[in-house]
Protein backbone atom coordinates (compact mmCIF):
# COMPACT_ATOMS: atom_id res chain seq x y z
CA UNK A 1 0.00 0.00 0.00
CA UNK A 2 1.63 3.57 -1.14
CA UNK A 3 2.26 6.02 1.88
CA UNK A 4 0.99 8.69 -1.36
CA UNK A 5 -2.47 8.50 -3.32
CA UNK A 6 -2.24 11.89 -4.87
CA UNK A 7 -6.01 12.53 -4.28
CA UNK A 8 -5.26 15.11 -1.99
CA UNK A 9 -3.19 17.13 -3.96
CA UNK A 10 -5.75 19.85 -4.46
CA UNK A 11 -6.86 20.23 -1.40
CA UNK A 12 -9.56 18.24 -0.86
CA UNK A 13 -9.67 14.87 1.12
CA UNK A 14 -12.09 12.60 2.19
CA UNK A 15 -14.29 11.68 5.28
CA UNK A 16 -14.92 8.14 6.24
CA UNK A 17 -17.93 8.16 4.30
CA UNK A 18 -16.35 9.04 1.21
CA UNK A 19 -17.54 12.62 1.06
CA UNK A 20 -14.94 14.92 -0.12
CA UNK A 21 -14.14 18.21 1.67
CA UNK A 22 -11.75 20.77 1.68
CA UNK A 23 -8.32 20.06 4.07
CA UNK A 24 -9.35 23.31 5.77
CA UNK A 25 -12.80 22.10 6.67
CA UNK A 26 -13.72 22.12 10.09
CA UNK A 27 -13.84 18.73 10.74
CA UNK A 28 -10.85 18.00 9.06
CA UNK A 29 -9.04 20.41 11.32
CA UNK A 30 -9.94 19.33 14.46
CA UNK A 31 -9.44 15.27 13.58
CA UNK A 32 -6.09 17.30 12.39
CA UNK A 33 -5.36 18.56 16.01
CA UNK A 34 -6.32 15.00 17.80
CA UNK A 35 -3.76 13.78 15.22
CA UNK A 36 -1.24 16.53 16.19
CA UNK A 37 -2.04 15.83 19.76
CA UNK A 38 -1.23 11.96 20.03
CA UNK A 39 2.26 13.06 18.05
CA UNK A 40 2.94 15.34 21.43
CA UNK A 41 2.33 12.70 23.87
CA UNK A 42 4.20 10.17 22.24
CA UNK A 43 7.60 12.71 22.04
CA UNK A 44 6.35 12.77 26.27
CA UNK A 45 6.15 9.57 26.64
CA UNK A 46 9.40 9.04 25.07
CA UNK A 47 11.25 11.61 27.04
CA UNK A 48 9.67 9.85 30.16
CA UNK A 49 11.08 6.73 28.64
CA UNK A 50 14.22 7.60 28.20
CA UNK A 51 14.87 9.00 32.06
CA UNK A 52 16.28 6.56 34.68
CA UNK A 53 14.81 7.29 37.82
CA UNK A 54 18.07 7.95 40.24
CA UNK A 55 18.80 5.27 43.13
CA UNK A 56 15.71 5.74 45.82
CA UNK A 57 13.47 6.74 43.45
CA UNK A 58 12.15 3.16 43.23
CA UNK A 59 8.57 4.62 43.82
CA UNK A 60 8.76 7.54 41.09
CA UNK A 61 10.04 4.91 38.78
CA UNK A 62 6.85 3.01 39.24
CA UNK A 63 4.76 6.40 38.95
CA UNK A 64 6.33 7.49 35.76
CA UNK A 65 6.08 3.85 34.01
CA UNK A 66 1.84 4.24 35.05
CA UNK A 67 2.61 7.49 33.46
CA UNK A 68 3.90 6.18 30.14
CA UNK A 69 1.11 3.30 30.23
CA UNK A 70 -1.28 5.94 30.82
CA UNK A 71 -0.18 8.27 27.71
CA UNK A 72 0.04 5.22 25.33
CA UNK A 73 -3.50 4.29 26.04
CA UNK A 74 -4.72 8.06 25.58
CA UNK A 75 -2.75 7.58 22.40
CA UNK A 76 -4.86 4.90 21.58
CA UNK A 77 -7.88 6.53 22.59
CA UNK A 78 -6.95 9.76 20.46
CA UNK A 79 -7.03 7.16 17.37
CA UNK A 80 -10.60 6.26 18.17
CA UNK A 81 -11.36 9.83 18.81
CA UNK A 82 -9.93 10.90 15.51
CA UNK A 83 -11.71 7.73 13.55
CA UNK A 84 -15.15 9.46 15.37
CA UNK A 85 -14.46 12.72 14.29
CA UNK A 86 -13.74 11.63 10.60
CA UNK A 87 -17.08 9.72 10.25
CA UNK A 88 -20.08 11.81 10.28
CA UNK A 89 -22.23 9.17 11.19
CA UNK A 90 -19.83 7.37 13.93
CA UNK A 91 -21.01 5.97 16.94
CA UNK A 92 -20.31 6.99 20.22
CA UNK A 93 -17.62 5.75 22.16
CA UNK A 94 -19.37 5.17 25.71
CA UNK A 95 -16.09 3.91 27.50
CA UNK A 96 -14.91 7.52 27.07
CA UNK A 97 -17.32 8.04 30.13
CA UNK A 98 -15.14 5.38 32.43
CA UNK A 99 -11.52 6.98 30.86
CA UNK A 100 -12.85 10.60 32.02
CA UNK A 101 -13.32 9.16 35.73
CA UNK A 102 -9.99 7.28 35.34
CA UNK A 103 -8.63 10.52 34.89
CA UNK A 104 -10.13 11.95 37.70
CA UNK A 105 -8.47 9.42 39.98
CA UNK A 106 -5.15 9.97 38.65
CA UNK A 107 -5.77 13.85 38.83
CA UNK A 108 -6.40 13.37 42.33
CA UNK A 109 -3.57 11.12 43.22
CA UNK A 110 -0.33 12.78 41.72
CA UNK A 111 -2.06 15.97 43.43
CA UNK A 112 -1.84 14.92 46.44
CA UNK A 113 1.64 14.03 46.03
CA UNK A 114 2.63 17.43 45.15
CA UNK A 115 2.48 20.58 47.10
CA UNK A 116 -0.89 22.46 46.50
CA UNK A 117 -1.23 25.13 44.00
CA UNK A 118 -1.90 28.45 45.32
CA UNK A 119 -0.69 30.62 42.16
CA UNK A 120 -0.91 30.31 38.62
CA UNK A 121 2.64 28.80 37.14
CA UNK A 122 4.24 29.44 33.98
CA UNK A 123 4.81 26.00 31.57
CA UNK A 124 8.18 24.89 31.65
CA UNK A 125 10.66 22.81 34.07
CA UNK A 126 12.36 20.33 32.79
CA UNK A 127 12.15 18.01 29.13
CA UNK A 128 9.49 16.05 30.04
CA UNK A 129 7.26 18.47 32.21
CA UNK A 130 7.53 20.72 29.32
CA UNK A 131 6.28 18.50 26.53
CA UNK A 132 3.40 17.77 28.34
CA UNK A 133 2.71 21.52 29.35
CA UNK A 134 2.52 21.51 25.27
CA UNK A 135 0.47 18.48 24.94
CA UNK A 136 -1.95 20.21 27.35
CA UNK A 137 -2.03 23.37 25.16
CA UNK A 138 -2.58 21.39 22.12
CA UNK A 139 -4.96 19.28 23.88
CA UNK A 140 -6.74 22.77 24.65
CA UNK A 141 -6.35 23.64 21.33
CA UNK A 142 -8.64 20.41 19.80
CA UNK A 143 -10.95 20.79 22.30
CA UNK A 144 -11.74 24.73 21.18
CA UNK A 145 -12.12 22.99 17.71
CA UNK A 146 -14.47 20.16 18.16
CA UNK A 147 -16.81 22.78 20.06
CA UNK A 148 -16.81 24.91 17.20
CA UNK A 149 -17.20 21.22 15.43
CA UNK A 150 -20.29 20.73 17.50
CA UNK A 151 -21.84 23.94 16.55
CA UNK A 152 -21.96 23.12 13.07
CA UNK A 153 -22.18 18.90 12.96
CA UNK A 154 -23.43 16.51 15.95
CA UNK A 155 -21.05 14.40 16.96
CA UNK A 156 -20.32 12.54 20.23
CA UNK A 157 -20.19 14.89 23.39
CA UNK A 158 -18.13 12.45 25.23
CA UNK A 159 -15.68 13.24 23.09
CA UNK A 160 -15.72 16.73 24.21
CA UNK A 161 -15.59 16.06 28.30
CA UNK A 162 -12.77 13.64 27.45
CA UNK A 163 -10.73 16.16 25.83
CA UNK A 164 -11.31 18.63 28.66
CA UNK A 165 -10.32 16.79 31.06
CA UNK A 166 -7.57 15.58 29.19
CA UNK A 167 -5.75 18.85 29.64
CA UNK A 168 -6.42 18.95 33.05
CA UNK A 169 -4.95 15.79 33.75
CA UNK A 170 -1.88 16.77 30.95
CA UNK A 171 -1.11 19.76 33.50
CA UNK A 172 -1.19 17.21 36.94
CA UNK A 173 1.28 14.99 34.66
CA UNK A 174 3.33 18.11 33.64
CA UNK A 175 3.24 19.36 37.54
CA UNK A 176 4.03 15.83 39.02
CA UNK A 177 6.80 14.90 36.96
CA UNK A 178 8.54 18.46 37.63
CA UNK A 179 8.03 17.73 41.24
CA UNK A 180 9.91 14.22 41.01
CA UNK A 181 12.78 16.01 39.01
CA UNK A 182 13.08 18.78 41.73
CA UNK A 183 12.36 21.18 38.72
CA UNK A 184 11.05 24.34 40.17
CA UNK A 185 7.77 25.90 39.25
CA UNK A 186 8.16 29.73 38.30
CA UNK A 187 4.95 31.43 39.94
CA UNK A 188 3.40 33.88 37.26
CA UNK A 189 4.12 37.50 38.55
CA UNK A 190 1.88 40.33 37.14
CA UNK A 191 2.95 43.20 35.68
Amino acid sequence: MPIYTKTGDKGQTSLFDKTRVSKAHVRVQTYGTIDELNSMIGAAAAELRSRKPAEGEARQGRQELGMRNELEQIQHDLLDIGSSLANPAALPIHRLEKRVQAFEVLIDELTAQMPTLTNFILPGGGRAGSLLHVARTIARRAERKIVRLTEKEEIDQNIVIYVNRLSDLFFTMARFVNHTEKQKETTWRKR
